[in-house]
This record gives structure tokens, C-alpha cells and sequence, in this order.
């Protein structure tokens, strides 16, 4: 079914895999269309119980408490994207020749031929904030729009929906891609490529291989990072439509071809007449919220995929200067006794910490939750002078704690054994007594949250509390 649309879904025998939102999203739509739909989960909560109810109402089946048997007669599996690929459901579907696709797959195929096309963004960081920019300048130029996939609204209810889109801005992660394989947009971007989710897919090269998918089949353009060779690599393997071209980003001065910056100024020399001489401006600098440089180089990607798309220069800029970042990304907190409190708490791993840390200097570094198979040797290595001092938290501090010994052996560390709700207010305050005044005090802790909290924007909140406490002390 991958190959091509589905011209029916009338008496398929569709098994979903999972009980959470995008399950849910795909088990109704498929049932909508006359589909015999049963939904699998290992769980069996109260929570699960209610939604399965739920979803009985609506006639579809939900087996609780086994996610590892198949369905007999089963037609085709939807996964939800978390779902390993070595799972024991779908080595039963693979055993019956029983083909398995995600969500977004389905989003795919259930389009119609009016549907808005997708713009699509993957990367190991940076993909968030990239698409509601992309969004922000997509509506700053007119164009009705929506920043979907990995966020917001399940990709199946907008595709399905009475609503229609001029263009849509896709964010896709690296398990949607690897189970979307006759997904094809209009223009597509990888932001960077670093280790991350290495337990699920089991090698960088697998990894990576999924993340390059999002290039197949790209009609306009394919958008890469010029810091990152692996990304342009992507785009050479990439079996792309005749006429596509690849964009390039830099945060320095871009050749032709390329988004970069000149004298504080976006500039744009891929989608201008005689390329090769002239430049256009798109906005300053100082109209990226906020201005630091990763998040320029989100800024050049979403500018890139807008002007692949055809919006206008004036768009981007006024696009970008309407954008304001969801919180616990390089958030601003508070100032207190001279010293800036930052929030990252979505820098969930090495490669985003790194470019957290990149933007201040000097830093009390709060870090730590769950490795999720990280190492953290290079981080530190190119981290280690903007050290005042570290402060380790969650599960996989030894990790952390190892690696500054190696590379860092002068930068204090303060190893918080607790995990207790008091426990961010500890680090905070270590944190504090290791700062001086100018300093910054950093939470971009490198690791998953939850060894210690329910998600990365419970971690943030109980950071941003500790400092409103700390400076309630202090005041």
C-alpha cells in the first residue's frame, strides 16, 4: 500500500498500534472511511480503559494489556510513530506479509487532489521552532496555513478536515519518516544531524537514512544545512523530481544558491534572477526572536522552504518578527542578583545543549535526565571554556560527570543525587552560588526528562519556579 494510493478503505482490516493521540486520530478517520479498525496497547490504565470506551462507542475494537499479537486477518498496521521498528507486532505482521505504515503514511494517501502541499521540516533539533516560522511567514505573506505533523493538531484530523489550506508547514520526525514511505512534498529541509534516538533506530546511519527520506520525491526545492555535510549528503542521495535544486543555509556569507548573512542581514542568492551576482535582503538580524545562532540558521531554513514556495522578501521579515517561541526554548526567565536565568529545557540532547551553550558565555550549566544512549565527550570538549560550573541532576549524571572530568577537570561540579520535587530548587541554588554577577545560568540539560518529570516542559516549569523563589529570596 506504500507504493500508492488507496482507492478504498471499505472493509480493510486495519490494526493500529498505540492508544495515544495519533492513534486515535488514525483509528477514527480509517473507521470513518469503512475500514474494520482494532487498536492494540500493551497499557492498560484507567486512562486507557476510558479511551478505549471511547473509541467502542465509535465501533472500533481496542485490545488492552497485548501489543504484541496481530490481529487475525489483519490488512494493514498503522503504527504510532514511537513504536520500535523491532517490535514483536511487527515482526508478526512481516511473518504474514502484512505491510506496516505510520500516521502521517496515512495522512499521505488519504489527500485529495485539491489538497495543500506540504513544506516539510526534519532535523535533530531546531525542527519545532523552524515550522511555526515557516508557519508565521507563510501567513505574514497571505497564504492560508498551519504548522502541523509532529505538533499541534494530528496530521490525519487536518487533512481530513473541512478547513483548506493554501500550504501546510510539516514538521516530521525521524519515526513518522521512517514509516511514510510514499510521503512526497512540494520542498524539504533537514536542519542538522546529530546522534539521537540511536536505541530506536540502531545506528546514526539508520538514523540518518530516515531522516533523508523526507528529500524523496521533493519537487521545488531541498533545503540543507552548509555547517552539516551529512544533510547535503542527503540531498545527493535523494531521488528527487526533475528540476529540483538544493538550498543551502550558512550563518556566514552564502555563495549562489544559499540563504546566509551579510552585515546582520538575512540575504537570499537561490531565489533571485543572475543568482550568481545579485542578493536579495530579507530581514535583520535583530528580527529573529531570539538572535541566537541556531536559531538564525531556523530562520534561513523557514526563509528558504517560504521562498521555494514563492512568498515574497517583505513576508519573511514580517513573519519572523510576528514569531515568539513556544516556551523552554531559550527562554528568558529572570535576572537575579546580576545573574541571567535561562531556560532550555527542550535541549533534550547533546547536539541542542551544544548550541544552547554556544549562545552564552560564561555559563553555570544545569544538566542531565536521560541519556538515551548519548555520549557526551564532544559536548564538553567544545563547551568546556564557557564553563563557571556545572550542575548535574537525573539518571544519567555519571555520564556527564565523566566527561567533564575528562575534559573539563577545572570547571566545579555539583552532583545532586536527589530526585525529589525539591530538587530543581537545589540545583537552582547551587547554581546561583557558583555564578557571578554577568553570568548565565543555563538549563539545557542534554537528556530526556523523564527520569524526573512527566516531559521536558514539566523540567522547564520547575526551573522557571525555582529561580521566581530564588529571586523572591533575594528581593
Amino acid at each position: 500500500m506504500g507504493s500508492g494510493q488507496v482507492t478504498s478503505w471499505q472493509g480493510k482490516n486495519i490494526t493500529v498500534a498505540g492508544l495515544g493521540v495519533s492513534g486515535i486520530s488514525a483509528a477514527r478517520a480509517l473507521a470513518g472511511l469503512g475500514a474494520s479498525v482494532t487498536v492494540v496497547d500493551g497499557g492498560d490504565s484507567e486512562g486507557h480503559r476510558a479511551r478505549a470506551a471511547e473509541l467502542g462507542e465509535l465501533g472500533i475494537s481496542v485490545r488492552l494489556a497485548d501489543a504484541e499479537t496481530l490481529p487475525q486477518g489483519t490488512d494493514l498496521v498503522v503504527t504510532s510513530p514511537g513504536w520500535k521498528p523491532d517490535s514483536p507486532l511487527f515482526a508478526a505482521a512481516a511473518e504474514a506479509g502484512v505491510e506496516v505504515v505510520g500516521d502521517v503514511e496515512i495522512a499521505w494517501q488519504l489527500r485529495g487532489p485539491d489538497s495543500a502541499p506540504w513544506l516539510a521540516i526534519t532535523g535533530t533539533n531546531g525542527k519545532t521552532t523552524t515550522t511555526q516560522m515557516l508557519a508565521s511567514i507563510l501567513k505574514a505573506a497571505g497564504l492560508k496555513t498551519a504548522a502541523v505533523g509532529n505538533i499541534g493538531t494530528p496530521i490525519i484530523d487536518v487533512v481530513l478536515g473541512e478547513e483548506k489550506y493554501d500550504v501546510l508547514a510539516v514538521e516530521l520526525s525521524s519515526y513518522q519518516l521512517h514509516w511514510a514511505p510514499s510521503l512526497r512534498a512540494h520542498s524539504a529541509a533537514v536542519l542538522n544531524l546529530a546522534p539521537d534516538h540511536l536505541d530506536w533506530h540502531g545506528s546514526m546511519e539508520a538514523y540518518a537514512a530516515d531522516k533523508g527520506r523526507i528529500y524523496e520525491g521533493n519537487t521545488v526545492a531541498c533545503v540543507y544545512n552548509d555547517a552539516d555535510p551529512a544533510t547535503e549528503a542527503l540531498v545527493v542521495e535523494a531521488d528527487v523530481e526533475e528540476g529540483c535544486r538544493a538550498i543551502g543555509f550558512t550563518l556566514g556569507a552564502p555563495g549562489p544558491s544559499m540563504l546566509g548573512v551579510v552585515d546582520g542581514i538575512l540575504v537570499d542568492r537561490a531565489f533571485v534572477e543572475n543568482r550568481q551576482k545579485n542578493a536579495q535582503e530579507l530581514a535583520e538580524v535583530k528580527d529573529v526572536n531570539p538572535p541566537a545562532p541556531h536559531n538564525i540558521a531556523n530562520a534561513l531554513a523557514a526563509a528558504a522552504l517560504a521562498r521555494a514556495f514563492g512568498v515574497a522578501p517583505r513576508a519573511v521579515r514580517d513573519g519572523l518578527r510576528n514569531f515568539r517561541p513556544d516556551a523552554h526554548r531559550v527562554a528568558y526567565v529572570d535576572e537575579v542578583a546580576g545573574v541571567t536565568y535561562i531556560d532550555d529545557s527542550k535541549a533534550t540532547n547533546t547536539h541542542a545543549a551544544e548550541a544552547s551553550l554556544a549562545a552564552f558565555e560564561p555559563v553555570v550549566w544545569i544538566a542531565g535526565g536521560l541519556a538515551k544512549g548519548a555520549t557526551f565527550d564532544e559536548l564538553v570538549q567544545k563547551s568546556a571554556k564557557r564553563l563557571r560550573g556545572v550542575v548535574l541532576i537525573g539518571a544519567d549524571r555519571a555520564l556527564i560527570a565523566e566527561a567533564l572530568a575528562r575534559h573539563a577537570p577545572e570547571v566545579p561540579v555539583v552532583d545532586l543525587e536527589r530526585t525529589d520535587t525539591g530538587a530543581m530548587l537545589a540545583a537552582v541554588r547551587e547554581a546561583a552560588r557558583l555564578a557571578e554577577p554577568g553570568d548565565t545560568v543555563l538549563l539545557a540539560p542534554a537528556c530526556a526528562s523523564m527520569d524526573m518529570f512527566a516531559n521536558y516542559n514539566k523540567r522547564g516549569d520547575a526551573f522557571a519556579d525555582a529561580v521566581r523563589e530564588l529571586a523572591a529570596e533575594s528581593a
